[in-house]
């Protein structure tokens, strides 16, 4: 009984014996990193076609990397926390995680506001409206995990209140992988973050 239950628990793999969710993941990993790639290249040349300077990076954009690397610091402590058993803070760390990407989604916004002409001004003949392309794609892929990492939190102060549930919770293999998914997706917008940050900074010194 005990090992049909630990059956029924365990992840739904694919042909390749990888993990549904993995491979799924992975996969979208993959598509962003290319379309990601595509925009970039779209703006190199259309930048080269038009023969004009570098996009004017808001500044804001660099405080937003600051706080994007706390909320993967933040959820990457919530994993260690979970392999830990240390419940509460798994809820902190996963709290954290969740206000400072709501920070980060506060500041993009003011961002486009207060930087709108850098963004879609009169010098969006040089590309300028790829940075605000990008910039809003990205801001779409934190939305989409946002979900998410709310059914996370959501579950942190909700099914962990009595020692017999939180046991239950933290040897679950399923939520295991599925926080480790979730910790991927952070890492890779973080690091994707970084990586458009240092391309038009590059773009706008040469």
């Amino acid at each position: 009984m005990s090992q049909q239950r630990r059956k029924s628990r365990a992840p739904e793999a694919s042909p390749i014996r990888f993990p549904m969710e993995k491979v799924a993941l992975f996969l979208l990993l993959l598509s962003m990193t290319m379309l990601f790639i595509s925009f970039s290249i779209g703006y190199v040349f259309t930048r080269n076609q038009v023969g004009t300077d570098g996009v004017y990076l808001p500044p804001i954009f660099i405080v937003n990397t600051v706080i994007l690397l706390a909320s993967s610091w933040a959820i990457n402590q919530a994993n260690k926390s979970y392999r830990a058993d240390h419940t509460q803070d798994y809820q902190k760390y996963l709290l954290i995680t969740m206000i400072l990407t709501w920070g980060f989604m506060t500041m993009q916004i003011a961002g486009w506001f207060y930087f709108k002409e850098a963004l879609i001004g009169e010098n969006i003949g040089n590309g300028s409206h790829y940075l605000y392309a990008i910039s809003g794609l990205h801001f779409a892929h934190i939305i989409g995990g946002l979900p998410f990492l709310f059914i996370f939190l959501y579950n942190a102060y909700s099914k962990m209140q009595e020692p017999v549930t939180v046991l239950i919770y933290f040897s679950d293999p399923v939520k295991k992988m599925r926080l480790e998914l979730l910790t991927i997706y952070w890492h890779f917008l973080d690091g994707l973050w970084i990586f458009l940050v240092l391309f038009f900074l590059l773009n706008m010194a040469l």
